[in-house]
């Protein structure tokens, strides 16, 4: 399949080449400074948001009891861990940055992978960020508002203002940004840590009734099928972010030996965190209370920290601080790869001359996060396309099997058995028709979304035959925009080079894919 746009880029670019001429073949581009702590810090933070310090309660409310919840937070970390496996093939199979929009357009073509960019430009990342955003913004706000809750106008300034921060620091440098994320990725570990840690000594002091086996999986609702597969649901949605250190895979130092070792430290750690914590959480308080509390390691600390029960909002706020900052850095480089691909207009694909920072990228992340911050429905739009970004994790395991069909020879640092993504492929489908039968409305809205994609990669990417005007327009708004951001377009990546090498020339892309992208 023909990505018309890549061809027409080259057209979008020739005011661009006009312009910085002699920098189109310099040595400016992405650099490679994360190193392996840094990696960890990316899928670590990432993964860790609000949501096992705000509400573990979704899966513990449909898994009827502490036991099969506890069950439930190890299964799901046990397939996350086997859907890590499968990405860290696919990242040093196709070293390049985006992650799985990237592996999908290489192995399935330019429509499967642009619709797969197109709900992550549409919904996904602005609306996370911007709910991640509030929420840092409501545990600011909430001591200067003991008896009521904060003014919404109040939570979107100063959930605006963090995403104006943390773009300036990501825009600035990528050693700043990664210092920030390794620093409160820190910080949310020394908070579950010390949750970890009193849940110890509750249990030392007797306080385990609900660990029990009698007790554990004594249920407080009959359970139900359907129930307990909404909490394997919740609990793969609680491990979200495990896939993103596959967006930033050219800026990697050694990413064949780094990709897949900060996956194989940091998605077993997550796990280890989220089980021990929630085990946590029971030696204090029943599971009524736990399902009553709308903040529950608040409550936790309050029950046990006493006075210093000041720590747990503070560990909130500063974990959904580094998540906001982990979630612009990655998305960026997605947006970027898109651009790079013709699938966004080319000026998203360029950087900064000295500081070679996707600065176009990052400023269209966060303005589309700002303006949806200005919108009411943001709650609504993450129901209905948190089943299609499931969807394509499993699409993308998917390929890592076409791959292996079409490309056998293909050179692979990584090789795992085809065992793990049939495993991983079976409970995503349980959870795709589950989900699809529960929800047919939320879902089927969720594709209809997803789906308005296929008109417009018609319309902007495989016509190649635009107006001269229109194409007049993109340059001069191309030019406008390197001239104001100081970006040019990135010259070729050695990594991109070694990997090229590496492969012997066997890449899942076509003949004509490789020429475009070239």
């Amino acid at each position: 399949m023909t990505d018309g746009a890549r061809q027409r880029s080259s057209t979008a670019g020739s005011s661009k080449d006009a312009a910085d001429g002699k920098q189109s073949g310099s040595n400016v581009a992405l650099k490679k400074e994360i190193g392996l702590v840094s990696a960890c810090g990316i899928i670590v933070g990432n993964i860790i948001g609000s949501g096992i310090f705000v509400s573990p309660k979704g899966v513990l409310e449909n898994a009827s009891s502490v036991g099969v919840a506890l069950v439930v937070w190890i299964i799901t970390g046990v397939i996350t861990a086997i859907g890590a496996l499968c990405y860290a093939e696919l990242g040093v199979t196709i070293p390049k940055s985006g992650g799985d929009y990237s592996y999908v357009k290489d192995i399935f073509g330019g429509l499967a992978g642009f619709l797969r960019l197109w709900i992550a430009v549409l919904v996904i990342y602005p609306t996370n960020q911007a709910v991640i955003a509030l929420t840092f913004s409501n545990y600011v706000l909430q001591p200067l508002f003991p008896t009521c809750f904060p003014p919404e106008s109040g939570l979107r300034l100063l959930a605006g203002v963090c995403l104006l921060l943390l773009t300036w620091v990501n825009c600035s440098s990528v050693r700043w940004a990664t210092r920030v994320q390794d620093i409160f990725t820190a910080g949310k570990l020394l908070a579950l840590a010390l949750i970890i840690i009193m849940g110890i000594v509750q249990i030392c002091k007797g306080e385990y009734y609900w660990l029990e086996p009698a007790n554990a999986f004594e249920p407080f609702q009959d359970y139900d099928v359907g129930l307990i597969a909404l909490a394997f649901l919740q609990g793969s949605f609680a491990y979200g972010g495990w896939n993103f250190l596959n967006y930033v895979t050219e800026e990697l130092v050694d990413p064949y030996v780094n990709l897949p070792r900060a996956i194989f430290i940091s998605v077993p750690l997550v796990t280890f965190v989220y089980v021990f914590a929630n085990i946590a959480y029971v030696t204090a308080m029943s599971p009524q209370e736990l399902l009553a509390s709308n903040a529950v390691a608040v409550t936790f600390g309050e029950k046990l920290l006493g006075v210093m029960s000041w720590i747990m909002p503070i560990s909130v706020a500063l974990s959904t601080f580094g998540g906001v900052n982990g979630s612009l850095f990655t998305s960026s480089r997605l947006f970027f790869a898109g651009a790079r691909e013709g699938h966004l207009p080319r000026l998203l694909a360029m950087i900064h001359l000295q500081r070679c920072t996707p600065i176009p990228a990052l400023l269209f992340t966060c303005l589309s996060t700002l303006l949806m911050l200005c919108t009411s429905d943001m709650y609504t739009l993450i129901n209905y396309v948190g089943f299609i970004n499931y969807l394509f994790y499993g699409v993308t395991v998917a390929g890592q099997i076409v791959l292996r069909i079409k490309q056998p020879d293909m050179i692979r640092p990584i090789k795992i058995s085809l065992i793990w993504p049939v495993i991983y492929l079976i409970f995503w489908a349980f959870l795709l028709i589950f989900s699809l039968y529960s929800e047919p409305v939320v879902c089927g809205i969720g594709l209809a979304i997803m789906l308005t994609g296929v008109p417009v990669y018609f319309l902007g990417v495989y016509w190649d035959n635009k107006p001269q005007c229109f194409d007049a327009f993109v340059d001069k708004m191309s030019l406008f925009g390197q001239k104001f951001c100081m970006v040019v377009y990135p010259a070729e990546d050695k990594g991109e080079e070694e990997a090229e090498e590496m492969k012997e020339v066997k890449s899942p892309l076509s003949k004509e894919d490789e020429e475009n992208h070239k």
